[in-house]
């Protein structure tokens, strides 16, 4: 059944105990309530829409670097912390690239890998979102609290279940204003270029309005079609691959960060639900969430992580292709 009804209910009940947020369903992979708690204090109010360069950015990247702590995670080059700037990236008069004027700042934190190489996977999710307008506060629920918890539940499981390869998390700000964080991570990286095998994007992966995950990517890099099958046949949501092939449907290959790794030549898989109603909009908070089925949702990007850093090394070869 379509989840819009019970949506709709989330807010009528205190938090954990609403007609559509029991947690009902036990993830395997990582705690739920710290994970759950963390997506409702990052998209309430008092966050005030994480827009960069604001106060309420600097809180949002304090709760970051606290849950990366608390996990063991590590700081990248001596720094959780990267700052750059950013933008206008085009002189609206000349045409030309012009100075960057803006101030953000990215997240980065690492976890080692057991084996001796030198692969890196970097599993990404933008933490800013559209701030305030007038009076209204633009919370980002969905876009994209959501994957940012999802990046900390992948942290959990791999401070957990110590992973082949070095993982790389990132935080991006500026997504909302031309990929900003992203730009400057290609640009300005914190490693070699050629030591990033893959790039794993977590932006929206709540609102499963119509019990759908996507994986978009597959088109570019067919050798990971095996890859998304293997966890879809036990994924506790359906997923499915597309976004990527056009076929009359929108092409979602440069509508997030992930779009810069693309550019480099950098395989990469999109995880992310359909626009909704309250995509872009004040509207789009925690208690429009089915908190079962994001539960449900988490669990399936981790595990796509999981499968991925299992398969690395195969995945680094598509980019040498």
């Amino acid at each position: 059944m379509r989840f819009g009804m019970a949506a709709a209910l989330c807010g009528m009940m205190a938090f954990g105990l609403s007609a559509c947020g029991e947690k009902t369903y036990q993830p395997e992979r990582f705690s739920a309530g710290p994970n759950l708690g963390f997506a409702k204090a990052f998209s309430a109010d008092e966050l005030a829409g994480r827009a960069p360069g604001t106060e309420a950015s600097t809180k949002a990247r304090g709760m970051i670097i606290d849950r990366f702590e608390k996990l063991g995670v590590l700081p990248v080059n001596g720094t959780f912390e990267h700052v750059f700037l950013y933008g206008p990236f085009v002189n609206p008069e000349t045409g030309e690239e012009a100075t960057p004027n803006k101030p953000g700042t990215n997240v980065m934190g690492v976890i080692k890998g057991t084996s001796e190489s030198r692969l890196v996977m970097v599993i990404t999710a933008h933490y800013d979102h559209l701030g305030v307008k007038g009076d209204e506060i633009y919370n980002g629920m969905d876009d994209n609290a959501s994957g940012v918890t999802g990046l900390l539940a992948a942290a959990e499981y791999f401070t957990e279940n110590a992973p082949e390869h070095d993982v790389m998390l990132v935080a991006f700000d500026a997504e909302e204003d031309g990929f900003g964080g992203a730009r400057d991570f290609i640009s300005n990286p914190p490693l070699p270029l050629e030591r990033i095998a893959f790039n794993l994007n977590f932006d929206m992966i709540s609102r499963g309005d119509n019990e759908l995950l996507w994986a978009s990517g597959a088109a570019h890099w067919p050798a990971l079609k095996s890859l998304i099958e293997g966890v879809a046949a036990d994924a506790p949501v359906t997923v499915k691959m597309g976004f990527d092939e056009g076929e009359g449907r929108e092409d979602w290959t440069m509508l997030s960060d992930h779009m810069v790794f693309f550019r480099a030549g950098i395989p990469h898989l999109y995880l992310g639900v359909e626009d909704h109603a309250d995509y872009h909009k004040p509207s789009d908070t925690f208690d429009k969430v089915n908190q079962d089925w994001f539960l449900r949702s988490l669990d399936t990007v981790v595990a796509v992580a999981a499968a991925a850093d299992a398969r690395l090394d195969e995945i680094a070869d598509m980019r040498e292709r």
